[in-house]
């Protein structure tokens, strides 16, 4: 559901740094928001307030947001400290992996663009058109 980001509470957070948030900024502005914030039926943000705080410098007037039926302080919390903690960062070594693929999808070889050109080449050429009905 759309949000209105100017509705959107912030009350007392356990996060006090968000840390640098360029990295973040940039692949929201790249790829748009791929994970919604969290929020109650009262606006009040229970989980992305790095993404919120993201939007807002990109200058966005709504924000995609997953509404929770919760007021609870306690659910509340556990909930942002879920956000938080269960998640695992990729290896050293799942990140240089990453990197290379996209280097080599990113910067193909030359045999690699040669066969791109010819498939594209015999698609054009066996394409059926399609016929237009009276």
């Amino acid at each position: 559901m759309q949000v209105r980001i100017d509705e959107i509470v912030l009350k007392k957070r356990i996060r006090k740094n968000l840390g640098d948030l360029t990295p973040l900024m940039e692949s929201i502005r790249k790829h748009g928001l791929l994970n919604p914030i969290v929020i109650n039926k009262k606006k009040e943000l229970i989980a992305g307030h790095r993404r919120l705080e993201c939007a807002k410098k990109l200058g966005w007037q709504v924000i995609e947001a997953n509404i929770l039926d919760t007021t609870s302080e306690l659910e509340k919390l556990e909930l942002e400290m879920d956000e938080n903690i269960h998640r695992k960062n990729l290896t050293p070594e799942e990140v240089s992996d990453g990197f290379l693929k996209l280097e080599k999808l990113s910067r193909p070889g030359f045999f690699k663009r040669f066969w791109n050109f010819i498939k594209k080449f015999f698609r054009k050429l066996f394409k059926k058109k399609k016929r237009k009905f009276r």
